[in-house]
């Protein structure tokens, strides 16, 4: 695996068909399942690695978001990747930016109402990554759900060669799904948290077994996550479009997002709707023991 800090060191690494996984760094095995699918699909694979201060609001985490390049490294090249890229903010702007891309209505909705801006951050730094490192298929996690909307119609709409590609959700055994923010959990924080997915799980059951009311299956939510942790919102929302729905009658996913003491976690559970109206439902991937967010120090292996 090669590290390199600016575009055009990148471009030269790449052969074929190339794969892009962009990501804030402090992996886990999400991330780490989206190199698994760029290496099955893709001749090479990048890894991008960049903290992102377009996305963040003032009040948020930017100066303490996890960073660990040497962790993340090793991680990336026992993974398969052949170019980390981790540009400095100088590559990234060399300037302030003075253009700005931003999907309208799309990123307005859900995670925008209360983090302005934040899908305009995400939009304009992936643009730059495919406009710079030219992947022909870029891989992100429905976790992020409102974010893989946002970014597929970016693409889209900017007629970007790039196929977007979206990968299940992978969960710590007791259902957490994985993310970076998790290492900021206390251990009471962190006992309360699996509410979160147990109450899509059943609201996903429900669903399968032909419940298609959005309101129940958001009640269904609360009802296991409220007793301890206070939702911001719980919401039935069309896949493509992210506009609230009071049916199941469309591919859609059910979110959510809670603040627990200082961390906000959101998760999703996706919704496939079948030709004979039935649904099938996209819990993401339960991992048998402990993630790499619990090694901080992995070895090779």
């Amino acid at each position: 695996m090669e590290l390199v800090t600016t575009f055009a060191e990148a471009r030269k690494l790449a052969v074929g068909r190339v794969g892009l996984v962009a990501t804030m760094g402090y992996l886990h095995e999400g991330h780490l399942s989206h190199v698994a699918a760029g290496r099955a699909q893709c001749d090479t694979v990048i890894l991008s690695l960049f903290v992102n201060p377009l996305q963040f609001a003032p009040d948020e985490d930017l100066a303490g978001y996890p960073r660990d390049l040497a962790r993340d490294a090793i991680l990336a090249a026992d993974a398969g990747v052949d170019a980390l890229f981790a540009p400095s903010s100088t590559e990234m702007y060399p300037d302030e930016p003075m253009t700005r891309v931003a999907v309208a209505g799309l990123g307005d909705r859900l995670e925008g109402r209360s983090r302005q801006g934040h899908f305009s951050g995400v939009a304009t730094v992936v643009a730059k990554l495919f406009a710079g490192l030219q992947p022909d298929a870029a891989f992100f996690g429905r976790k992020d759900a409102q974010q893989l909307a946002v970014i597929t119609r970016m693409a889209h709409d900017l007629s970007f060669p790039v196929e977007v590609v979206g990968g299940p959700t992978v969960r710590e055994s007791d259902g957490l799904a994985l993310s970076s923010r998790n290492i900021y959990l206390s251990q009471e924080e962190r006992s309360l948290v699996p509410a979160i997915s147990r109450g899509l799980m059943r609201a996903a059951s429900v669903a399968e077994e032909g419940e298609r009311s959005g309101a129940t299956l958001v009640a269904i939510v609360r009802a296991e996550v409220e007793p301890r942790l206070e939702p911001e919102y719980v919401e039935l929302a069309d896949r493509e479009t992210i506009e609230t729905m009071t049916r199941l009658d469309r591919d859609a996913f059910l979110s959510l997002a809670v603040r627990v003491g200082a961390t906000r976690l959101i998760d999703n559970v996706f919704f496939d709707l079948s030709p004979d109206g039935s649904v099938v439902a996209d819990r993401g991937v339960v991992l048998d023991g402990p993630s790499l967010l619990d090694s901080p120090e992995p070895g090779r292996g």
